[in-house]
């Protein structure tokens, strides 16, 4: 039994105590003494206190809903070239950096035909307990070209800078972080998979790390019953608004069908990609949880 250290918990228990008992003696719910008429008026007592030993006890911090060690598979499938390719999204950790703990969101992906292929690899360091992106890379290979990005953020600062243009942050280039609790567009879409899925809705979010790719529009829609190798799943439609000149020339919307269970897998992804075009990402397993269709509960 775990001792009730709540203030208001320990001045009702300390009106029911023995005399053989010293005064600031902690008291533990449940606990009875052996004399009749205190057995029976403390049972009463702690029976009343126990959800509130409960809560004083909980930890208040919320939990993703995607355990460490996730890893999903999925099958790439293009509109002019039908499937072309795999891709896996999984989370790693946890891992130090610097001196913050983080969790490592990985993905990757590869795809093509004969000589054309594309291939990209995305990671972000995510700190859970503020669910906020430290650092962020992406590298994406093609036919005729390549890019990279490796942000690098400064909560002291309030600062970023890209360090695939810049070797050293006394000679770079720094910019203002669009939000203190920033993500990247890879823990963007580990960010859909918290929030509710209940109901239609329509809201804007600007935590992208650039302030100038916010907001983002993101908009709760109807489910839809989607066939994968795997099994059928329940989702919630999902798509989201955001701002990417490299990418979309503009604003692109990234569409998912993320599954109504409790760990809220994406089960279906389309967006644009460089040279594939329309692509979409479809389940096709993993190599740990979750089971569908939620008989796992999505905690450490």
């Amino acid at each position: 039994l775990v001792p009730c250290r709540h203030p208001v918990i320990r001045s009702v228990l300390g009106r029911v105590k023995s005399d053989s008992r010293p005064p600031n003696r902690l008291i533990a719910c449940g606990r009875a003494r052996r004399s009749p008429f205190s057995v029976k008026l403390r049972v009463v007592v702690a029976i009343a206190v126990l959800p509130l030993c409960a809560f004083a006890q909980s930890d208040p911090a919320p939990r993703p809903p995607f355990p460490l060690g996730e890893a999903l598979n999925y099958r790439v499938h293009v509109a002019r070239g039908g499937n072309v390719g795999h891709g896996q999204m999984r989370v790693e950790g946890p891992i130090t950096d610097g001196a913050e703990l983080t969790w490592r969101l990985v993905f990757e992906l590869q795809a093509g035909r004969g000589p054309i292929r594309a291939s990209d690899q995305t990671v972000s360091w995510l700190d859970p307990s503020r669910f906020a992106m430290t650092r962020f890379e992406k590298t994406e290979r093609h036919l005729l070209s390549r890019s990279s990005e490796q942000v690098v953020v400064s909560r002291s600062r309030g600062e970023w800078y890209d360090a695939a243009v810049h070797d050293s942050p006394e000679t770079a280039t720094w910019h203002p972080l669009g939000h203190t609790a920033p993500l990247d567009e890879l823990s963007f879409l580990y960010f859909l998979r918290t929030i509710p899925l209940g109901r239609d809705t329509t809201f804007q979010v600007s935590r992208h790390f650039d302030a100038a790719r916010n907001p983002t529009t993101i908009r709760v829609m109807g489910e839809e019953l989607v066939e994968t190798p795997v099994g059928i799943f329940r989702t919630r439609v999902v798509e989201m608004d955001v701002r990417d000149p490299k990418r979309y020339r503009g604003i692109g919307t990234i569409r998912l069908n993320i599954d109504t269970a409790d760990c809220h897998v994406p089960v279906r992804i389309v967006s644009q990609m460089p040279i594939l075009g329309a692509t979409t990402l479809l389940l096709v397993g993993w190599v740990s949880p979750p089971r569908y269709p939620g008989v796992m509960r999505c905690e450490q």
